[in-house]
């Protein structure tokens, strides 16, 4: 399995930390990678493909540590994935600095309804970076309502240009209630932005690595009743012409 961005950032989340998250499914003995049951690991079956994009997750203070988290599989997918944790006083500079590259192109991934300055939404990324410099998508990862935070209280944010959809799909992510049952997971809506910019591979690649990701984890869910056959698995193996 390649190690990427977040779990770098979850060990040094997990290394720092003076107590223990807890949260619904604390007790399933989880891989600290794929954040699955590990007698259900998906850790061998991580995609292997390249894309023309870089991502950045910038992750709400507890988000990381959530096992229902999609985010982490946007940097399964998309190989060049920066992963930063908010904090609204202190920025990481590193964080800063790849903002600032002059390689990449920088795009804020948030709905229009909540963008005031309306000159800053796009629908066409090629415009924006004439195709010299590599697009950066940034996804704001938490609570509907952490990411909204996120969004307002980040001045380097502020001035970027913003990619927003309109999705006419209802989420399948089950794992986690939101506030909106129309809101999509993180890694549903960068597909959808995948798709947008022309990245249409990686955005199949991420929808499917997703319903994988979403059979696996309700396996552990007792309330539910299971298909331990893991068919939507077997279908993803099958489609790449991997033997399970």
């Amino acid at each position: 399995m390649r190690v990427h961005a977040f779990h770098r950032l979850l060990q040094y989340r997990q290394s720092t930390a003076t107590r223990e998250f807890s949260a619904r499914g604390a007790k399933i003995d989880r891989c600290n990678r794929c954040q699955v049951s590990k007698q259900y690991c998906l850790c061998e079956y991580q995609p292997d493909i390249d894309s023309n994009v870089a991502v950045m997750l910038i992750m709400s203070e507890n988000e990381v540590f959530k096992p229902s988290n999609t985010g982490r599989l946007i940097a399964d997918v998309v190989k060049e994935a920066f992963v930063f944790q908010w904090n609204r006083t202190q920025p990481s500079q590193e964080m800063l600095d790849i903002l600032a590259d002059e390689q990449y192109q920088p795009f804020v991934v948030f709905p229009e309804e909540y963008v005031e300055d309306k000159a800053r939404l796009i629908t066409k990324i090629d415009a924006v970076t004439n195709k010299t410099k590599k697009p950066l998508l940034i996804f704001l990862d938490g609570s509907w309502r952490e990411a909204r935070r996120i969004f307002r209280k980040s001045p380097y944010l502020a001035t970027l240009p913003v990619v927003s959809i309109k999705p006419e799909v209802v989420s399948q992510y089950v794992m986690r209630k939101s506030d909106n049952e129309n809101h999509l997971s993180t890694a549903e809506v960068a597909s959808l932005v995948l798709e947008q910019v022309g990245e249409t591979r990686a955005a199949e690649e991420l929808q499917d690595w997703f319903t994988v990701f979403r059979e696996t984890y309700l396996l552990s869910k007792t309330r539910l009743k299971p298909d331990y056959t893991r068919p939507t698995l077997k279908h993803f193996l099958e489609k790449r012409g991997i033997a399970k």
